[in-house]
């Protein structure tokens, strides 16, 4: 049913009155839409009242009498409140949104939709690619979003093993830690010395993966290479392993005393004349340990680079290349103006996600020689990064939950800044529409 009459509907009006959702669609004579939108309303009323409101007053005191009040249980339960309360001011703007839409169509037309089954219809038409992707968003917020905001909320506390909730009660303490981290000497000094190592280990590890596999699929590509197939097999194998399993050989195989490389490698080249190398200490000497770890990551990550550039380079036209054998090119040229520049145009984002993935790759940190050797102090070793000084702050015997979240917010700010700069700065945004 429509209503015809050529009566104005005041714009300002249904938007003042949907500041209590349901009341402007009302005034717009969509009944059915404004009793749900009341309903929610009424609901996050009596939610706000009955939870909502201790929820807000424990996360801003964190409690106040030890062992009865939990801090850590107050802050969950206070971002969560935050989380509803978002969703609900949300559903606002979308009833005020609606309203004022609704009111300024009845001016234009003089009519609007009032029956349940034109509004359903509507719905199904129009909303549908929302009414899917609606679930989606409301996992986000309780399975990413949630987390999140609590190691953030958390990074300003002081949330440490003096203060371990029931027993000791959480306080507020605003930018301390990140204060401690970049003033206080202590702290500073483990900060500066893991953040180097992480940006040097993700530069080197990442940048020696990509070479290598764009090195081997280019060598596979070439025509006048035997057995191309069963060279691509081989170079696929560090794949096919689980990278756990490569990463504790490897630990083994690199062992001082025992390890395959000094008893059997190293042994055998001492064996040819005036070739003498001594054991390398890979697993108590920070530099060895290092280099032990960028090998075995070029190792495990350049199959990935290798299948996905081989495929940019069967896409490649060959008219290219015999144009450019026309002008008298030679293999560097092709290379370095045609297929690098395809290359990189095709897999620039996925080269950017390497880097972010390696800045925060765990395993093979800690699995290979535990982030040792030796202590660079807060508990962090010669070899650790970021994101595995983190876990040692929240599992050591003397657990640090406030700096650990304060890393975390630090390294996320990198992660997401760089990866935004070389997103645009290698148009990675736009290579679909300049195809």
């Amino acid at each position: 049913m429509t209503d015809q009459q050529g009566t104005k509907k005041s714009v300002r009006k249904a938007g003042l009155l949907s500041l209590i959702p349901g009341l402007g669609q009302i005034y717009n004579g969509q009944l059915l839409k404004g009793i749900l939108y009341l309903l929610i309303t009424c609901g996050f009323i009596i939610e706000l009242v009955t939870v909502g409101i201790p929820a807000f007053q424990g996360f801003i005191t964190l409690g106040t009498v030890p062992i009865r009040d939990h801090s850590l249980f107050l802050l969950v339960k206070g971002t969560l409140q935050i989380i509803m309360t978002f969703i609900y001011l949300m559903v606002m703007l979308l009833s005020i949104s609606d309203a004022r839409q609704v009111a300024k169509r009845w001016n234009q037309f003089g009519k609007v939709n009032r029956s349940a089954s034109s509004m359903l219809k509507n719905v199904w038409e129009n909303g549908f690619p929302y009414l899917l992707t609606i679930p989606a968003y409301f996992v986000m917020l309780f399975v990413i979003v949630f987390p999140v905001l609590v190691t953030l909320f958390m990074a300003f506390t002081n949330y440490d093993f003096y203060h371990i909730p029931p027993a000791k009660l959480i306080d507020w303490v605003g930018l301390q830690n990140f204060f401690n981290m970049f003033f206080l000497s202590s702290y500073r000094a483990t900060f500066v010395t893991v953040l180097g190592w992480t940006i040097v280990w993700t530069f080197l590890a990442t940048t020696c993966q990509i070479v290598l596999g764009i090195l081997t699929a280019v060598i596979t590509n070439q025509k006048f290479i035997v057995g191309r197939r069963l060279w691509r097999i081989i170079f696929l194998l560090p794949w096919a392993v689980p990278a756990f399993v490569t990463i504790m050989s490897f630990s083994n195989m690199f062992n001082d005393s025992i390890g395959a490389i000094n008893q059997q490698v190293l042994a055998f080249l001492n064996d040819i004349p005036f070739l003498h190398i001594q054991d390398i200490p890979w697993k108590t000497n920070p530099f060895w340990t290092k280099t032990a770890l960028i090998m075995i990551q070029t190792w495990l990550g350049f199959p990935y680079i290798f299948v996905m550039v081989t495929g940019v380079l069967q896409s490649i036209p060959d008219d290219l290349y015999e144009a450019a054998d026309i002008d008298g090119a030679n293999f560097v040229q092709k290379f370095t103006k045609i297929t690098l520049p395809m290359i990189l145009f095709a897999t620039a984002p996925v080269f950017i996600t390497q880097y972010t993935f390696n800045f925060n790759n765990f395993s093979i940190i800690y699995l290979f020689n535990s982030g040792g050797p030796g202590d660079v102090g807060g508990g962090a070793g010669a070899t650790d990064i970021l994101i595995s000084w983190i876990y040692k702050l929240t599992t050591g015997t003397s657990p640090q939950y406030q700096l650990a979240s304060a890393v975390t917010i630090v390294i996320s700010i990198i992660v997401i800044g760089i990866s935004l700069f070389a997103f645009k700065k290698t148009h990675a945004f736009s290579n679909e529409e300049m195809m």
